[in-house]
C-alpha cells in the first residue's frame, strides 16, 4: 500500500487536551537504510513489524507494509535492532474530516514534537490546527529512522 503522509512540528502543546486516543510506543529498525526500512513497534501492548520503501521526491508518498505481531515476537526483534530505540508517545487528534497523530519523543530526541496527517491524495486539502508549525514533509532528518542514529539531542 502506498502511504500518503505530510509532517508538521508542533508549537505547542494544546493539542493534549483535544487527543481522544494516548499509547506509549517503543521502536527500532533492524535496517534504517532510506532504500528500504524495517521497523519493529510495539503500541500500548501490541507488537507490528513494518517495511517501508523509499520516499518519493516530494517526499510525500511511499510503500509501506504492515503485520500484527505478537507482544512477545516484538520485544525478542527489539533486542536485535540497531542501537538507537525510539521513545514516545503518540496523540492521536481529530481535526475536521483527519486525524493528527502527534509524537511526544523521550530520550535522547526530547523536545521534539512532530504531527503526521495520512492522506488519500497529495493534494488533499485538510484543515491545519492552531498548534501546527513548520512543515517538515520530506525532510529526512525528522524520520524516526533518522533520528534513531542522528538524535535530536545531537542537532
Amino acid at each position: 500500500m502506498i502511504e500518503i503522509e505530510r509532517k508538521f512540528l508542533v508549537s505547542n502543546d494544546s493539542f493534549i487536551e483535544q487527543a481522544f486516543v494516548k499509547n506509549k510506543i517503543s521502536q527500532g529498525y533492524l535496517s534504517s537504510v532510506p532504500e528500504r526500512t524495517v521497523r519493529v513497534r510495539i503500541k500500548g501492548d501490541v507488537g507490528f513489524l513494518t517495511i517501508k520503501g523509499a520516499s518519493s521526491k516530494s517526499g510525500l508518498s511511499r510503500y509501506e507494509w504492515e503485520k500484527e505481531i505478537s507482544l512477545n515476537d516484538a520485544e525478542n526483534l527489539l533486542l536485535l535492532c540497531e542501537p538507537g530505540v525510539i521513545e514516545k508517545t503518540r496523540y492521536e487528534v481529530i481535526s475536521g474530516n483527519h486525524t493528527f497523530e502527534i509524537d511526544v519523543f523521550y530520550g535522547d530526541n526530547k523536545g521534539l514534537i512532530i504531527a503526521e496527517i495520512e492522506l488519500t491524495a497529495e493534494m488533499e486539502y485538510f484543515e491545519l490546527p492552531d498548534w501546527i508549525g513548520a512543515e517538515v514533509t520530506g525532510d529526512v532528518k525528522y524520520y524516526n529512522s533518522f533520528l534513531s542514529q542522528n538524535p535530536f539531542k545531537n542537532w
